[in-house]
C-alpha cells in the first residue's frame, strides 16, 4: 500500500532472486480500512516509493486507480474464510479481510503472477491469502511468506512507525521484547500466565491498550493452551501506543 520501507524491499529482492520479472503494486485499498481515520492518515509517498523501487531494480510498478481496481459493475464477492475472518484481526477489524481478499483477487487477475511474496508481519493476512488462492482456484500461484524485517531494537518495520514520537518508538520495542520472552519460555510456562505477564509489561512500557496477546496454532490461528512438540505455534500481538495500532508475531519452535 505504499510508504515503502526495507521490509517491502526485502520482498522485491527475494522475488528478483527467483523470478525473471518482478512486479510491485502500490494501491491504498479503501475496502480494507474499517476505520476511516486510519485510511485518511495512511501515508502516501509515491515519489519516494518509486525511487526506492528503482534502487532495488524492480521491473514493473503497477500503480492503479480505484476505478481500475473496482470498476462499475464489478461483482461484490463474499469470501468464505471461516474462523480467519472472526478471530484476532478479523474480530478487531470487521470487514478487513474481505477487503484484502477483494483487492488481492483483482490484482492477481490483472498481473497474472506465478509467485506471490508477502511479509510475515501480517501473519494472519498470509493465512487469509493462502485461503484465497484455494477459494479462487489460483493454486498455480506459489505463495512465499518472508521473515519480518526489524530495526536494531527488534521493532518490526511498519509504515505506521512514522506516526510515533521518538519516545513512542523507543517504548514500542517492548512488543518484540515480550514476543522474544514468550519464545524463550513457552515450552515450560503456562500460556495464559505468560501472555498475561506480557500484557502487563506492555502497559508498563507506554502502551495504551493491548487488543490481544496470545499463543496460537500457526496453521489456523486457533488459540493454543499448552506446548505440544508436534505443533508449531505463533505468538501474536496487537496493541495501541500514541494512537497507533501495531501488530507483530513470532514463530515458536
Amino acid at each position: 500500500m505504499g510508504a515503502l520501507h526495507e521490509g517491502h524491499l526485502s520482498l522485491i529482492n527475494k522475488s528478483k532472486q527467483h523470478c525473471d520479472i518482478t512486479v510491485c503494486s502500490i494501491f491504498v485499498n479503501p475496502a480494507q480500512f474499517n476505520n476511516a481515520t486510519d485510511f485518511e492518515k495512511y501515508p502516501v509517498t509515491t515519489d519516494t516509493d518509486i525511487a526506492l523501487l528503482k534502487s532495488v531494480g524492480c521491473d514493473i510498478l503497477f500503480l492503479p486507480t480505484v476505478s481500475e481496481i473496482y470498476p462499475p459493475g464489478l461483482e461484490n464477492k463474499n469470501y468464505e474464510l471461516g474462523n480467519l475472518d472472526e478471530i484476532w484481526e478479523g474480530l478487531h477489524r470487521p470487514g478487513h479481510f474481505q477487503g484484502v481478499c477483494k483487492v488481492m483477487d483483482r490484482l492477481l487477475d490483472i498481473v497474472q503472477t506465478h509467485h506471490l511474496w508477502m511479509g510475515q508481519k501480517d501473519f494472519q493476512q498470509c493465512l487469509v491469502i493462502v485461503k484465497l488462492l484455494e477459494l479462487t482456484n489460483k493454486k498455480e500461484i506459489f505463495f512465499h511468506r518472508i521473515e519480518t524485517v526489524r530495526e536494531a531494537s527488534g521493532l518490526a518495520l511498519s509504515s505506521r512507525n512514522k506516526r510515533l514520537s521518538p519516545t513512542g518508538k523507543e517504548n514500542a520495542k517492548a512488543i518484540f521484547e515480550v514476543l522474544k520472552n514468550i519464545k524463550e519460555t513457552f515450552q515450560s510456562e503456562n500460556f495464559i500466565n505468560l501472555c498475561g505477564e506480557g500484557k502487563k509489561y506492555l502497559m508498563q512500557h507506554g502502551f495504551d491498550e493491548v487488543e490481544y496477546l496470545a499463543i496460537a496454532d500457526a496453521e489456523n490461528l486457533l488459540l493454543a493452551d499448552e506446548y505440544q512438540h508436534d505443533h508449531q505455534c505463533v505468538a501474536i500481538v496487537a496493541a495501541w501506543i500514541e494512537g497507533v495500532r501495531l501488530i507483530d508475531n513470532l514463530l515458536l519452535s
